[in-house]
């Protein structure tokens, strides 16, 4: 029988897989992504005729258009399975307009899962496309346009060629610019601690100085600690209140773009970028041998983490059957976003089926996709069980009038811990840290008695994973947006990465500084969140696109006409490095890169010559036994360590040489980061332990 219905689907992954649910019947095609867009080469947006676009073809897509055009001529039937999301409603329209679809056709299908079940049921159910939603995408690419065709040109004229300003790009590369200087401007302040380490029968235990007479006291400086430690002098502790309490602890909600993100960042160490890449093919399909390409996660783009009753229902089966009864809850756990803002059109990130588990599908996933699978799935398990139970205990022993605390806890019920835990950015872990028995009166003699001086922190920098919980926190961007966002403020050499935290450049605070005078709305974390809001009231039909964009652009075009006017001309001036290059002789400059600074010739564009700056770890290569072995970085900004001499030699380790060789076998150590710390490991035997903290001030202060 011959095809007599064509469907229109992104990505050739995506209709390789519904292809062989559809059958002979159908003809799928990939449209690869959108087909048209606003042109590069100018604003195109007729701005006085209520901000109607001017759509041009995308260059290069001439050839699948054409494809397109000659498979729909012999069809009776035309279907569009663009993502379920406003993008996706975009690409079904443009394509609509392009294939001069019936605009009052059903033709538009959508499914937040790719597995024949969802397939089959979606196309039983095809709609129009929904104006709604192509308008808010309308709106949001408009005005992103308005913003970034109109000040990008400013900063050309007043600063370089080739920066550019974002709606939402702006306001994350002010956040990192505001959190630098808080750590700059930020004082330390003096406090200390005093530990006790107490010994019973049973065991030993820490307690920690609390306060004085019962009450709570802080410990702000040595004369205050010599204080306490004579008071206590010799005299015995005695246990003055024990107190027993249970406590729950509940699991996690299911995955949604920024959790995924944010957990991925913290558990996997990807970037936010190479998680919705992996999420992408998961959700698209993989192939499973004998049972064919299955879609093995609902759709990745996100903020809702709703799970439907059909969901929750495989899940208390599946966790009845493997854990027992005691790990389902008597009622399915419903959750609810937690922005007001959020879009509730899909359900959360969750497996297609809890029955494939990470273990059968493994063999069929490249590692990286097992990793973010096995998250995925794990996550959505165990926020459908029962609560963790934990007993902790806490002991108060006094002397001397001065009460030291000791707190101990265990599960008494894993719950949904026996699946997953979540992580958290500072990479403590809860630790079962248990207490011996001990009874009120009783009385203790201290081991040793232990004052450490410490300092306030400054707030830290933005790692991945805390920049898209701050956006998501804010109301700023969506879930499509995040990794574009992160990716861009890098690329136009704004922000940099070193040690996975986020450093403004000189350039983005310069481009900040300019915004702040000139364009502060943009830049507002109120305004441009509630720019959000009305986009999402577009999308909802509760607001027209047009006039959400007049709003905006009456009072951005006064802006620029006095920042035309008043804006100066700056000159950025490059660093001068001690160093001349080695193919002209010039002097090098030192350049901000997305990965840090790297030294170039100031004779550019003549001479191109550019180099990384090396670090050397104070290690003798121990390969050569010349050589030096400094910090490069790959063409992905990941850290290695090399000889200096390469490629005389061409020694290599991902893991940082220490000097000392291993006190067993003499062969090299490397220093291994690890969630906790790190440890010194051989490469050879067996040897491993954990990093003196000397080691680490001394790394810190080199």
């Amino acid at each position: 029988m011959a095809a007599d219905t064509l469907v229109i689907v992104e990505s050739p992954a995506k209709a390789k897989t519904i292809g062989k649910y559809l059958g002979s019947k159908y003809i799928v095609k990939a449209s690869m992504g959108h087909v048209r867009d606003l042109p590069k080469s100018q604003i195109g947006v007729e701005i006085e005729e209520g901000f109607s676009p001017k759509y041009i073809t995308i260059r290069g897509k001439g050839d699948v258009l054409k494809e397109l055009k000659d498979a729909r001529k012999k069809v009776k039937r035309v279907f569009l399975a663009a993502d379920p999301d406003r993008e996706g409603e975009a690409i079904a329209w443009h394509l609509a307009h392009y294939l001069e679809l019936d605009e009052t056709e059903s033709c538009r299908v959508v499914f937040n899962e790719i597995t024949k079940q969802a397939v089959k049921e979606a196309f039983k159910h095809p709609r129009k496309i929904n104006m709604d939603l192509v308008n808010a995408q309308q709106a949001r690419r408009i005005l992103d346009r308005l913003v970034g065709y109109k000040i990008s040109p400013l900063l050309w004229k007043k600063v370089k060629k080739g920066l550019s300003a974002g709606r939402v790009q702006s306001v994350a590369v002010k956040l990192i610019s505001d959190r630098e200087k808080e750590i700059k401007a930020f004082e330390p302040e003096e406090y200390w601690s005093i530990t006790a380490s107490m010994t019973t029968s049973a065991g030993s235990f820490e307690a920690k100085f609390y306060g004085e007479a019962g009450e709570k006291k802080e410990l702000p400086n040595e004369a205050e600690v010599n204080r306490i430690l004579a008071a206590i002098g010799a005299k015995p502790f005695v246990v003055s209140e024990i107190k027993e309490r249970e406590r729950q602890r509940h699991p996690s909600p299911p995955f949604i773009t920024s959790s995924l993100q944010q957990e991925a960042a913290r558990k996997l160490n990807f970037r936010a970028a190479k998680t919705m890449q992996i999420a992408q093919q998961l959700y698209e399909g993989v192939d499973l041998g004998k049972e064919g390409t299955v879609g093995l996660i609902t759709y990745m783009r996100t903020d809702s983490p709703r799970i439907s009753p059909l969901a929750q229902e495989e899940a208390r089966e599946y966790i009845v059957n493997a854990f027992g009864p005691a790990f389902a809850p008597e009622t399915p756990r419903n959750y609810t976003k937690k922005n007001s803002n959020a879009q509730d059109a899909h359900e959360g990130i969750r497996p297609t089926s809890v029955a494939y588990t990470p273990d059968t599908v493994k063999p069929y996933l490249s590692r990286d996709q097992f990793r973010l699978y096995k998250l995925v799935w794990e996550r959505f398990v165990a926020s459908q069980m029962t609560s963790a139970v934990l007993d902790t205990v806490t002991a108060d022993l006094e002397a001397g009038g001065v009460t030291f605390r000791a707190v101990g806890s265990k599960v008494k019920f894993p719950g949904f811990m026996k699946v997953y835990v979540e992580g958290n950015d500072d990479g403590v872990t809860d630790d079962d840290k248990l207490l011996p028995p001990l009874e009120k009166g009783q009385s203790l003699k201290a081991e040793a008695i232990e004052p450490k001086q410490h300092f306030t922190q400054p707030p830290p920098r933005y790692t991945e994973s805390r920049l898209v919980r701050a956006l998501e926190e804010l109301g700023i961007g969506r879930p499509s947006t995040y990794a574009p966002i992160l990716d861009t403020i890098q690329k136009r050499g704004y922000a940099a990465m070193e040690d996975k935290k986020f450093f403004p450049t000189e350039l983005g605070e310069l481009v900040i500084a300019m915004m702040e005078e000139f364009f502060p709305e943009v830049l507002d974390v109120e305004f441009t969140a509630h720019m959000e809001e009305d986009l999402d009231f577009v999308e909802e039909g509760k607001a027209d696109w047009e006039k959400v964009l007049m709003e905006f652009y009456r009072p951005f075009k006064k802006r620029l006409e006095v920042a035309e006017e008043e804006m100066k001309e700056v000159e950025l001036q490059d660093e001068v490095a001690d160093e001349q290059c080695d193919k002209c002789g010039r002097h090098m400059v030192y350049k901000m890169g997305r990965f840090g600074k790297f030294l170039a010739c100031s004779g550019f564009p003549d001479c191109r010559n550019a180099k990384p700056i090396v670090k050397d770890v104070g290690v003798t290569c121990p390969k050569c036994k010349k050589g030096r072995i400094v910090e490069r970085r790959s063409k992905r900004g990941r850290v290695f360590y090399g000889c200096d001499v390469y490629p005389e030699c061409d020694f290599v380790s991902w893991d940082q040489p220490v000097a000392d060789p291993c006190p067993e076998c003499a062969s090299l150590l490397v220093r291994k980061r690890t969630r906790n710390g790190a440890t010194i490991q051989c490469t050879s035997c067996t040897h491993k332990r954990e990093e003196q903290e000397q080691d680490a001030e001394q790394e810190e202060e080199a």
